[in-house]
């Protein structure tokens, strides 16, 4: 079953007159499937071997070129603001005239000025490697540029989230809770569940021989948690969190430093700054390239229908090749209008086991059960899906 994402690269001999030949098609497929032409200029032709080994080739590069696709565009949608994540189909638009992948597909027309048609499939197919390559290493810079900015971020505002066992407790104390200039005396701060005060207030003073008496006070609290002070000896500290611990209260290492608390709010004003800065930037270079790879990626895929073609129907063929959208639950229904009308041309996938065993098709990259006797690729355009 195709997806509502799927679109078809097909291929089949036009004989002695293509455009009659695509007219059949349209009106038989018109009922159950969208119908484009799929616009492939007459490509340089090398020998039979080349052309095999270029099929292969393709089928690798295919894979990898699919691969960046959906990896630009899932990391645009990991960096866009969770309200904006619904319009992020404004920024996966390709081409000059900026339109959307279904569009571009069904528009198709092979652009000459980066794919020049003097070059050789297989000098075009390393070009769009090279390219795609590039920009996809130009992405893991960026991107570990950027996540290290916003990791950064995340964990000063890590610190100020969260509940008392785990956040930061800068900017939570106040200083006259606190002894800090004595040289016997020293003030710990103590996470007590919210259920255990009662148990906190009448133990907390036989948790150590040394520990001044009445000097715990509530200094904050949040759902689960409440943060006591307590007054006590320095010698006995290391004795007094141990004890602590095992009647399940949590000591937390404080020490009031306004310095640290101004220092920390400027780290995050500036790494809020910085973040803003490079977020336009980036999201325009992820635009401007999601577009070179998708556009690059279709251009990849018309290769793989003219050099299949040429294998298939040989160089007089005149191929018809077309874009198919099956309309919803007619994927089924679109391959056997196309088996009937073509089952001449090669009856192999129609003979085929009905076993687990798959019979792989040298050069196609595919299986017995994605082979027909017309030449067939997918393109699933939702490039989101994991």
């Amino acid at each position: 079953m195709a997806s509502d994402n799927e679109y078809w690269l097909v291929a089949v001999p036009g004989g002695k007159s293509p455009e009659r030949e695509w007219n059949a098609i349209s009106e038989k497929l018109k009922p159950i499937s969208s119908c484009f032409k799929f616009s492939i200029p007459d490509l340089k032709i090398g020998t039979l071997n080349s052309l095999v080994d270029l099929s292969d080739t393709l089928n690798r590069l295919d894979t990898f070129v699919e691969g960046v696709v959906r990896k630009m565009a899932h990391y645009m949608s990991d960096i866009i603001d969770p309200e904006d994540r619904d319009k992020l189909h404004e920024n996966l638009l390709v081409g000059p005239g900026k339109l959307p992948m279904e569009n571009y597909v069904a528009r198709f027309s092979w652009d000459q000025a980066k794919f020049p048609l003097r070059q050789s499939p297989s000098a075009l197919a390393e070009n769009i490697s090279k390219m795609v390559t590039q920009i996809d290493n130009d992405l893991k810079q960026k991107s570990s540029s950027y996540n290290t900015l916003k990791g950064n971020l995340q964990n000063i505002e890590r610190k100020s989230v969260g509940n008392l066992m785990t956040r930061s407790l800068n900017g939570l104390v106040d200083p006259k809770f606190l002894i800090t200039k004595s040289e016997y005396l020293q003030t710990l701060c103590v996470v007590v569940p919210k259920a255990m005060y009662k148990e906190w207030q009448h133990s907390y003073e036989r948790l150590s021989d040394m520990v001044v008496p009445r000097s715990t006070e509530l200094v904050t609290e949040d759902q689960e948690y409440g943060l006591f002070t307590v007054t006590v000896f320095k010698k006995i500290v290391d004795e007094f969190k141990l004890q602590a611990r095992e009647k399940r209260f949590a000591v937390r290492e404080y020490e009031h430093d306004p310095q640290a608390l101004e220092a920390e709010r400027k780290e995050k004003e500036k790494l809020e700054r910085d973040l803003k800065r490079q977020f336009g930037p980036l999201m325009n270079w992820l635009k401007v390239n999601f577009s070179q790879v998708f556009s690059a990626w279709l251009h990849l895929k018309a290769l793989r229908v003219f050099s299949e073609s040429i294998l298939r129907y040989g160089l007089d063929s005149n191929c018809v090749s077309l874009v198919l959208k099956p309309h919803r639950r007619s994927a089924k229904s679109v391959h056997q209008a196309l088996n009937d009308k073509y089952y001449h041309l090669d009856s192999m996938p129609l003979k085929g086991s009905k076993g687990d065993d798959h019979i792989d098709i040298p050069g196609l990259g595919l299986n017995q059960a994605e082979y027909y006797p017309y030449v067939f690729f997918k393109m699933n355009l939702n490039v989101l899906e994991k």
